[in-house]
């Protein structure tokens, strides 16, 4: 049902009625501190509140002193205890593709041996095709003008289509969790030409995944009209599929997985709720808005080769007067990293070495300027008291850009990569949590005497 279905008085009998709604749901700020409420989970410092265990990934951006302030700090992103720097270097120093010993590493808690890796890799290559007929009656059939969207009702479709989709077993979840990492691609490839085809008037190019190749080639593979990619690109997207293959279990998302997990319900709408999660701009990261961002700054400024010209568009845009008119200055900032994003460095190489290979060094330093300017000029229109470092965002929107890959399919990729994450603390959950999630919340408004209908 659309809002045009409505006849006129429906529709302002809703206006009303949303009216008063927003009007008297709102809570008074100042009585989350008089109850002492731990809002978003996060305490009185900014910290997310400690909920629980993990051995999967730990994010440090901080040190927290004795009086509990935050003393700034070089970021580090660990998997299973391993620096993701030496992930990433190992995987640049073999020239090879990395992810899947990233994925592999998350859900066993172990680095592969050479023969364990390709036998992994051997497995995901078998489970890339989606069932048949899924296609065509799941995807073609309902496209959706939002990929993530529609990449959680694939997930969530793909429930009906196994014999016993709620086994919990350790085994059985296992089972679930590679096939749901082989299968994404696809799901979110095939959302994406559905979308082109239904509603951008684009023609209709399905690739199957190929079995042998790598998560990250399949990925270009199927997106792309032609299929055609370079080893350099596939190699680029793939080392930037290692950096955001897991973030902590306090993640939006991650958080998500382990909640549902926590109820006891299926591996698919756990992982659909995850995607439902990095839906949301607060989560999903900002790389799409980077890109309109950038896009806009390319409209405005008549010489983006002219430093002080860049600068005055950033100006605008601190004040509200230049793209969405929010006065934020996507790229930059973290709600946990101060100092330093530890995946930022490597994205920034990624970024220069496909800019020289596609001569685009000067789109490259317009982002390399808002890194290098853009904390100064935010201090200059909001209140900051810690660091701001270049998030993740800023250089996975140059890296989108450099692809070709489209805006609408920034979240979706980075769900792509996350779902290694997501698996493994959805059995890291089954094996270890036993108890449902269950924060409390406190009513503060007071009770009431009820009234007859007739008397009202």
């Amino acid at each position: 049902m659309t809002n045009q279905t409505l006849t006129a008085e429906a529709a302002e009998f809703m206006a009303k009625m949303g009216k008063q709604l927003k009007e008297s749901i709102g809570i008074a700020p100042e009585l989350y501190g008089e109850y002492d409420v731990k809002r978003s989970l996060r305490d009185s410092s900014g910290a997310g509140v400690l909920v629980g265990l993990t051995q999967i990934g730990e994010v440090d951006g901080y040190l927290i002193d004795a009086n509990y302030r935050h003393i700034p700090i070089n970021g580090e992103l660990f998997y299973r205890g391993y620096n993701v720097r030496d992930l990433m270097q190992s995987a640049i120093a073999d020239n090879r593709f990395g992810y899947e010993e990233a994925s592999y590493l998350l859900l066993f808690g172990k680095l592969p041996s050479k023969k364990e890796l390709e036998e992994y890799k051997q497995l995901l290559g078998m489970r890339r095709n989606l069932p048949m007929g899924f296609a065509r009656d799941m995807i073609l059939v309902a496209p959706s003008r939002n990929l993530m969207n529609k990449l959680a009702r694939s997930v969530l479709a793909l429930y009906s289509y196994e014999e016993n989709p709620d086994d919990l077993s350790i085994e059985n979840v296992l089972r679930q969790s590679i096939d749901l990492i082989a299968c994404f691609p696809s799901l979110m490839a095939y959302a994406y030409q559905a979308k082109r085809s239904s509603y951008d008037n684009a023609s209709l190019s399905l690739h199957y995944p190929d079995p042998e190749k790598s998560t990250a080639e399949n990925i270009l593979r199927m997106i792309r009209p032609t299929g055609e990619y370079s080893d350099l690109e596939a190699k680029m997207l793939d080392r930037s599929m290692i950096l955001h293959a897991e973030h902590g279990g306090g993640c939006n998302s991650t958080f998500t997985v382990r909640m549902i997990t926590s109820a006891g319900s299926d591996t698919y709408s756990a992982i659909a709720a995850a995607c439902a999660s990095l839906k949301g701009p607060r989560h999903g990261g900002a790389s799409p808005e980077v890109l309109e961002m950038i896009k806009d700054l390319k409209a405005s400024v008549k010489d983006t080769g002219n430093p002080k010209q860049i600068e005055q568009y950033l100006h605008s845009l601190l004040k509200g007067e230049a793209f969405d008119r929010k006065g934020r200055l996507y790229g930059l900032g973290h709600a946990v990293y101060t100092l330093t994003d530890p995946r930022t460095s490597f994205l920034k190489e990624i970024a220069r070495t496909l800019a020289k290979e596609k001569d685009m060094m000067d789109e490259f330093y317009i982002y390399e300027f808002i890194e290098e300017h853009g904390a100064d000029l935010i201090a200059q229109y909001h209140e900051v008291d810690q660091p701001i470092a270049v998030n993740v965002d800023l250089y996975s929107a140059f890296l989108a850009y450099a692809l070709g890959i489209p805006t609408e399919l920034c979240r979706p990729i980075f769900a792509t990569s996350r779902i290694s994450g997501w698996c493994a603390h959805r059995l890291e959950e089954l094996a270890t949590g036993n108890k449902i999630m269950r924060p409390a919340y406190i009513n503060i408004l007071s009770q009431k005497e009820y009234i007859p209908i007739n008397n009202r």
